[in-house]
């Protein structure tokens, strides 16, 4: 099978040769620790998926359905190991030079409804010139070719998380009860925006097998936004959005979301949105056996291995993938790291985890060559 169909396959609960055998990618520092402990030097985060023989999750459309033109980024200060920036969404932050974690976030462009109709508004324009650009006339014909093998996927952007971004948390926080007009304002520009663009992707003729999108809206307590705002405001906007897209045969939709989900399960499945990713563990145990028995295979699942088992050892490491391997074999299920891999997991952990999975999730059949574990033995 190719990698499109054996995704599709098993999003549909049906026969196939093996499951997905796929990764969330590693942190910055991962790699470089890694070579001090036998990695290659040559094998860098852009060439990881080839090095440890990995499925891809697809080719994507090269649209623009964010902020178009984004903001211009600049560097405000060179603070020598550090810097402060201004990005392409208009958020000021300090960061490291040479590591990438968590930046210190300093300030927000959108603030309120004067920023937003000055800074933002005509950024989000569905009829923009370009939105389904040159880029994507490009990579048409390769997308839409008889002979593409691997998954094709469009964005369907996000409602929430991006607002979060733009003003930060609490400035999101603040702005559903300061201005509860302007806030839903937003999202429905946001709706607006991406039922156009996704209209004009369709239009095109592009056959597409998936649509994304990204809504970090919750943390270990759960949602960041109040279910019943969520539930108003929110599920009738997804449910436009994936009108479009089942209209034109594309009948799953993921979502990334970190954090706990729970409570916001139930309406994505309401508004059509049935893939969850990727089902971090954290400290509040999230958990897919516990998620699909809770919901059923209308609630399709990637990721749920825990990024913290990898650090323990080969006997966890191998438990866990015990534990996962009849989710894997009832399908709707793509196991793999929570998250990305952090620079506390042993590389020698990591290649027993890879060696195992490929033979109890990949049953050794039609794997991608793996250089990693060529001499890597039991």
């Amino acid at each position: 099978m190719t990698e499109r169909e054996r995704f599709l396959a098993t999003m549909r609960y049906a026969e196939r040769d093996r499951c997905p055998i796929v990764d969330f990618s590693f942190w910055e520092e991962t790699i470089p620790e890694w070579h001090s402990q036998g990695l290659p030097g040559h094998v860098q985060i852009s060439s990881t998926d080839e090095f440890f023989g990995m499925d891809s999750l697809g080719e994507s459309a090269p649209i623009h359905n964010s902020l178009f033109p984004g903001f211009e980024e600049i560097v405000l200060e060179d603070l020598g190991e550090e810097v402060i920036k201004r990005d392409w969404e208009g958020v000021t932050y300090r960061t490291q030079k040479t590591m990438r974690s968590i930046p210190l976030y300093l300030d927000h462009t959108l603030k309120d409804r004067e920023s937003w109709e000055k800074e933002f508004l005509h950024r989000l324009d569905p009829n923009a010139v370009g939105r389904v650009g040159t880029d994507f006339a490009k990579k048409l014909p390769a997308l839409n070719s008889p002979d593409q093998s691997r998954l094709v996927t469009v964005s369907g952007g996000s409602l929430y998380g991006w607002i979060r971004d733009w003003m930060g948390v609490e400035g999101a926080s603040y702005l559903v009860y300061d201005d509860p007009d302007l806030f839903e304002e937003i999202v429905e520009t946001l709706t607006a925006l991406q039922v156009e663009v996704l209209q004009q992707v369709f239009a095109s003729g592009l056959k597409v097998d998936v649509c994304t999108m990204w809504e970090d809206m919750c943390y270990s307590g759960g949602p960041l936004l109040t279910p019943s705002v969520f539930n108003r405001l929110l599920i009738p906007r997804y449910r436009r959005i994936t009108d479009v897209l089942r209209a034109n045969g594309v009948d799953f939709t993921w979502i990334d979301c970190d954090g706990k989900i729970d409570e916001l399960i139930p309406g994505w499945l309401e508004a059509g949105i049935n893939i969850m990713f990727p089902i971090e563990v954290g400290t509040w145990g999230g958990d897919p056996v516990a998620m699909r028995k809770k919901f059923g295979k209308d609630l399709r699942l990637m990721g749920g291995f825990s990024k913290h088992v990898l650090t323990k050892g080969p006997k966890e490491i191998a438990a866990e993938v015990d534990r996962l391997t009849p989710l894997v074999e009832e399908g709707g299920f793509i196991p793999m790291p929570d998250h990305r891999v952090p620079p506390d997991v042993p590389y020698s952990h990591y290649l027993f985890y890879l060696l195992t999975i490929r033979e109890r999730w990949g049953l050794g059949i039609n794997l991608h060559p793996a250089p990693a574990l060529q001499e890597v033995t039991r």
